[in-house]
C-alpha cells in the first residue's frame, strides 16, 4: 500500500529571455546601457548563470564575504594610517641623560632647589639633582610612602611625606640637617586614627593646611608655621648631639642597599638630628564642610539679616527664610517627575572632598594693619568642597577661639568640579560641571571673564602657563611684571586639550590643541605638565607610554622623550613624574608591567630617568635666552600695565581726537547744507526772473541781458 506524501508542485525555471521583467531593446552603444547588477541583465549567457546555494552553505558564504569585507576595511584603514604617518615629520626621540637605580619601586617624587625627594618603601630618600647621587635615606616606617610634598623656603625646605596608613609627617631640611617637626595626625588610639588625604603649604611657608578624615567625618586643619623660630633653633641648638649616634644612624642607612663609594661619600654630609626638638606648629583653625541647607528656624526676615554680621557668609545659602514644608513640597515634586530615573539601588554618597589654596594680599583680601608679618605672607584660605557651588574665603588672621566662618563667598551657577591657582597666586580658575570656566584676577580684584568649553567637553584638570609672547616666531617671556594677562591649558574628561587665554582688555578665548581621540585610543592623553623653563611648552603623557613636548602657540609637537629600554606600561598608565620649576629638566619613573613584577624582586632594578631639555639642540638656546625686554615689544605690548594716570591721559587724548573728528564732520555737514541752500535759492531766483521778464531775456547765469 502506498501513501500520498503531499502534492509537490515542481519549480518551473523560466527561460533566460523572460526573466526579471519585460524584454527591452538595448541601446546602440554599451556606454549607454544601465549599470545594474549582472543578475538584472536580460541578455546573459546560459553558461554564466549561477544557482543559489542551499542552506547552510548560503549562510556560510555570507559570513565569509562579511569576514573578507571587514578584513579589507581594516587593511584600508591601516594603509591610510601608514600613509599619514609617512607624510608626517618623524619626531626626534631623546634618551635620558641620567638614571637613578633603586631596589624598590618609587611611589612618588618631588623637586625643590637642587634636591630630589623620592618616596618608596619604608620612607624617603634625598638625591642630588645634578649627579643623581643619594645624599640621605630616612627609612623608619613599616609601610610605604605614597605621596610627598617639598616646599622651598629659601635656604630651607619643608618636606611632608604621606604613608599608606594616611599618617603625614612634617620635616625641616636645612643645610646638613634633617629635623622631624611633627607627626600631624598620629594618635595613641588606633580606633580613633585619622587619615590625611592631601596637604598644602603657603607660598613662603608661613601656613600649612591638612585635609583629614576619620570617624565618618572630614575637615581641614590649618597651622601657622614658626619658620623664623626654627631657623634660630637649628643654628643655635640647645641640645648637643651625640656624634656616635650619628655615625650609627648612617651605618644603618648604608646597609639598606648596595651603594658605591661615591654614595657613601655623599651620605656623610647629611644627618638626621632627631635629638633636636623644634617648636611645634600653632593650630589655628578647623574648617568643616558647609552644613546641608535645611528648613529655617527664623520667624521673620529681620532675624535672617540680624544673623549676618558684617556680611560674613553672605551668599552661602545658610541664612534663608525657606521652611521645611517648602523643601518637602519641592522634594515631592522632584521625585514624582523623575520617578523612573530614581528607581533602583543608590550607592552611598561619598564624603565631600575639599580643594584649597593659600591666597596672598590683594585688592580682595588685605592683611590688617595690626598684624605683623613679612611682606607677601598669605592672608586668606580659599576652599571649595565637592558638589558645592560656592568658593569660600577664610581669613588666616585669627586664633583657635575665633569662630571659623567664611569672610567671603563666591557663588557659581553650577557645582565646582576643578580649580587651579597660578604659581604667583595672582590668577584663579574655577571650572563648573557644566563646562564653564570663571577666570579671576586676584591681584586686581575683578574677573577676567567667563569662558565655555566646547559642547560635550568637561574639565578634568587645569594647568597654568607662565605668560609668554610670540616675538619673531619664537616664544619669549616678557621681562618685568605682567598684569591682567594669563594663559592655561585645560585637560577635559574626553582627553581633549584646550588653550584658554584671557586679557584685561579682551574677553577670554578657547582654542583646541588636541582633539578627542576616536579611533586610536592608545594615544589618549592621561597627564599634562607645563614646562616653566621653556615658554609655551607642555609635556603630554599618553596611555601608550609616550612622552611628547608640545608648543601650544603653533600648536605642534616638537619632540619626544623615551627611556633607553622598553618599559611596557600598565593599562591604564598612571605616570609618576615631576618637572622642575627652576631647572630645564624632568624626572620620569620607568614603569614595569605586571609580568615583569612577577619575577624575583632581587633581580628587578627600578629606575628613575633624568631628562634635560637643554640636551635638545633647538631647545638649548630657547631655555637660555627666553626673556625679552619690554622696550623691544613696543609701547602697545601691555596697554593694561600702565599706571592709572597714564591710562587716564590716554583716555582723554583719545576722547579729544574723537571730538575733533566729530567737529570736522559736523562742519563739513553744515558746509554742504549751506551750499545746497545757496543752490536752491539760485534756482528759485531763476524761476522768478523767467516768470517776470521772460525766459528769453534771462541768461544762463541768471544775470539780465545787456540793454534790459
Amino acid at each position: 500500500m502506498s501513501f500520498l506524501r503531499g502534492r509537490q508542485t515542481p519549480k518551473i525555471r523560466l527561460p533566460i529571455g523572460t526573466r526579471k521583467g519585460p524584454l527591452e531593446v538595448p541601446l546602440p552603444t554599451e556606454k549607454d546601457w544601465p549599470k545594474d547588477d549582472e543578475e538584472d541583465h536580460v541578455l546573459v549567457g546560459p553558461d554564466e548563470e549561477l544557482d543559489s546555494l542551499p542552506q547552510p552553505y548560503r549562510m556560510i558564504n555570507k559570513l565569509v564575504d562579511l569576514l573578507f569585507d571587514q578584513a579589507w576595511e581594516i587593511i584600508e584603514e591601516r594603509n591610510v594610517l601608514r600613509e599619514a604617518e609617512n607624510s608626517q615629520i618623524q619626531l626626534t626621540v631623546y634618551p635620558p641623560l641620567g638614571e637613578i637605580q633603586l631596589n624598590k619601586m618609587p611611589n612618588c617624587m618631588a623637586i625643590s632647589q637642587d634636591y630630589v625627594f623620592i618616596g618608596g618603601a619604608k620612607g624617603f630618600s634625598i638625591y642630588n639633582l645634578y649627579n643623581a647621587k643619594r645624599i640621605y635615606a630616612w627609612e623608619k616606617l613599616k609601610v610605604d610612602v605614597t605621596s610627598i610634598w617639598a616646599t622651598d623656603l629659601g635656604n630651607e625646605i619643608l618636606i611632608a611625606p604621606l604613608d599608606e596608613m594616611g599618617i603625614i609627617r612634617l620635616f625641616y631640611f636645612y643645610k646638613d640637617g634633617l629635623y622631624l617637626v611633627k607627626v600631624i595626625n598620629e594618635g595613641d588610639d588606633t580606633s580613633k586614627q585619622t587619615t590625611c588625604i592631601k596637604m598644602e603649604i603657603s607660598q613662603g611657608g608661613d601656613f600649612a593646611a591638612f585635609l583629614l578624615q576619620g570617624a565618618g567625618d572630614i575637615w581641614l586643619d590649618v597651622y601657622k608655621l614658626p619658620k623664623e623660630t626654627w631657623l634660630k633653633e637649628v643654628e643655635h641648638p640647645q641640645l648637643t648631639s651625640n656624634p656616635k649616634k650619628k655615625v650609627r644612624q648612617l651605618q644603618l642607612n648604608n646597609t639598606l642597599g648596595p651603594t658605591s663609594a661615591d654614595h657613601l661619600e655623599m651620605d656623610i654630609n647629611v644627618y638626621f638630628k632627631g635629638d633636636i626638638k623644634l617648636t611645634l606648629p600653632v593650630y589655628t583653625m578647623k574648617i568643616k564642610p558647609p552644613k546641608p541647607v535645611t528648613g529655617t528656624t527664623f520667624k521673620s526676615p529681620l532675624e535672617v539679616f540680624a544673623k549676618i554680621e558684617d556680611c560674613y557668609g553672605l551668599g552661602s545659602g545658610q541664612n534663608h527664610f525657606i521652611k521645611d514644608s517648602q523643601w518637602e513640597r519641592q522634594a515631592e515634586i522632584f521625585n514624582a517627575s523623575y520617578r523612573k530615573c530614581l528607581d533602583g539601588e543608590w550607592e552611598e554618597e561619598p564624603l565631600s572632598m575639599a580643594t584649597f589654596y593659600f591666597l596672598l594680599p590683594s585688592c580682595l583680601f588685605a592683611t590688617p594693619t595690626e598684624v605683623k608679618g613679612p611682606s607677601g605672607m598669605a592672608c586668606a584660605l580659599g576652599v571649595h568642597w565637592s558638589r558645592s557651588h560656592n568658593f569660600l574665603l577664610y581669613s588666616l588672621n585669627r586664633t583657635l577661639k575665633d569662630k571659623a566662618d567664611p569672610e567671603g563667598v563666591w557663588p557659581c551657577a553650577a557645582p565646582i568640579v576643578a580649580s587651579q591657582l597660578s604659581c604667583s597666586s595672582s590668577y584663579l580658575v574655577l571650572a563648573c560641571e557644566d563646562g564653564v570656566l570663571t577666570l579671576w584676577d586676584l591681584a586686581k580684584g575683578f574677573p577676567l571673564g567667563v569662558a565655555a568649553l566646547p559642547q560635550g567637553c568637561f574639565c578634568q584638570s587645569i594647568h597654568f602657563l607662565k605668560y609668554f609672547l610670540v616675538h619673531k616666531g619664537q616664544n619669549m617671556y616678557p621681562e618685568g611684571p605682567v598684569k591682567s594677562q594669563m594663559k592655561c591649558v585645560v585637560l577635559c574628561t574626553d582627553a581633549s586639550l584646550h588653550l584658554v587665554e584671557a586679557s584685561g582688555t579682551q574677553g577670554p578665548t578657547v582654542s583646541v590643541l588636541v582633539e578627542r581621540p576616536v579611533k586610536h585610543l592608545e594615544k589618549t592623553i592621561c597627564a599634562v605638565a607645563p614646562v616653566p623653563a621653556l615658554p609655551g611648552m607642555v609635556l603630554i603623557f599618553s596611555k601608550n607610554g609616550s612622552v611628547c613636548l608640545m608648543d601650544v602657540a603653533k600648536p605642534e609637537t616638537i619632540c619626544a622623550f623615551a627611556p633607553p629600554r622598553a618599559f611596557p606600561p600598565e593599562a591604564p598608565w598612571e605616570p609618576v613624574f615631576v618637572v622642575s620649576r627652576h631647572h630645564p629638566c624632568f624626572l620620569l619613573r620607568g614603569d614595569y608591567s605586571q609580568d615583569t613584577e612577577s619575577t624575583d624582586d632581587a633581580e628587578i632594578q627600578y629606575s628613575v630617568f633624568y631628562f634635560n631639555f637643554e640636551a635638545c639642540r633647538f631647545l638649548e638656546n630657547l631655555s637660555k635666552n627666553c626673556t625679552i625686554p619690554q622696550r623691544d615689544l613696543g609701547d602697545m605690548a601691555f596697554p593694561q600695565a600702565l599706571t592709572l594716570e597714564k591710562r587716564c591721559e590716554h583716555f582723554l587724548q583719545n576722547s579729544y581726537r574723537k571730538l575733533e573728528k566729530n567737529l570736522e564732520k559736523e562742519q563739513e555737514h553744515w558746509t554742504r547744507l549751506r551750499r545746497y541752500s545757496f543752490l536752491l535759492q539760485r534756482e528759485n531766483f531763476k524761476k522768478e526772473a523767467a516768470t517776470t521778464l521772460g525766459a528769453e531775456k534771462v541768461s544762463v547765469t541768471g544775470q539780465p541781458l545787456p540793454g534790459h
